[in-house]
């Protein structure tokens, strides 16, 4: 991407954002100079930072396959970001035809590809908004529009809520959208860990606070855990990313630890 030209209103190209950094990650090319800047300085303290984001895209891919598979048709996907391979309208749709997906947003590059590629997709639409006002995400027209809110909707909020601080509260916003859910709804996520790594994931956000627009706040296992509060978790429950439901033995890494997202997929009770 030129980073002088055709940069979408609002965007500061001499600030990194989580969703271009991430688009790097990826090997996309909807960033920046400052980003790729700041995925060097991350692979400076952790060098397969690209195994950990593919390793985390390709949950993503392994849960909406789960998730079709047990009935549901209807997916949110918070803090989607930029468009890239294995979109979750794409794998939704494959598994399921007819899946309906709203995507949700404020990064101005991530909704500027999004629109573009969503266009001529009328079962899928993106919403540019903050997932910090459920309020706003749930009323948007968007959502009204493609949403049943009498059936199970799957909420995805993949490498989102670790950008989510303390004093913000990630629980409660769960807890927000959890309950303008319907009994048998689902909730998939994965979130930075200082649990084996805080080291790491101690250095990590210092680079985001420096660097980038939205600050990392690693959690424990516990306290990950707790932001499935009213959701029953699936086998294999909370785990570092390549052990979620794995489509072949030889993808589990030696070390599972090094790859310090956790995941997990839970089923709203009632």
């Amino acid at each position: 991407m030129n980073d002088r030209t055709g940069v979408p209103e609002g965007v500061d190209p001499g600030k990194a954002s989580v969703a271009r950094i991430y688009d790097a990650m990826l090997g996309g090319g909807h960033n920046f100079a400052i980003d790729r800047e700041a995925l060097a300085a991350f692979t400076a303290i952790d060098p397969q930072v690209r195994s950990l984001a593919r390793a985390n895209r390709a949950f993503l891919g392994r849960a909406v396959h789960f998730l079709a598979a047990h009935g549901v048709r209807q997916f949110l996907d918070l803090g989607s970001g930029i468009p890239t391979q294995g979109n979750v309208h794409e794998v939704a749709q494959a598994a399921a035809p007819g899946s309906r997906v709203v995507y949700v947003d404020n990064d101005p590059v991530a909704v500027a590809h999004s629109s573009s590629l969503l266009a001529d997709t009328p079962l899928a639409a993106i919403v540019n908004a903050d997932i910090r006002d459920p309020e706003e995400v749930l009323r948007s027209p968007q959502v009204r529009e493609l949403l049943d809110f009498d059936q199970p909707i799957a909420v995805l909020m993949i490498t989102i809520l670790h950008f989510i601080t303390d004093d913000e509260d990630p629980a409660a916003l769960v807890s927000a959208y959890r309950d303008a859910l319907p009994a048998g709804s689902w909730l998939a996520l994965t979130h930075a860990t200082d649990e084996d790594r805080p080291n790491t994931a101690a250095a990590v956000g210092k680079l985001y606070r420096s660097k980038a627009t939205s600050p990392v706040t690693a959690r424990s296992r516990k306290q990950i855990r707790g932001l499935f509060d009213g959701f029953g978790l699936v086998d294999p429950g909370l785990v570092y990313v390549p052990l979620w439901r794995p489509d072949a033995e030889d993808e589990i890494p030696d070390n599972p630890s090094e790859f310090w997202v956790f995941a997990g997929v839970g089923r709203k009770d009632g």
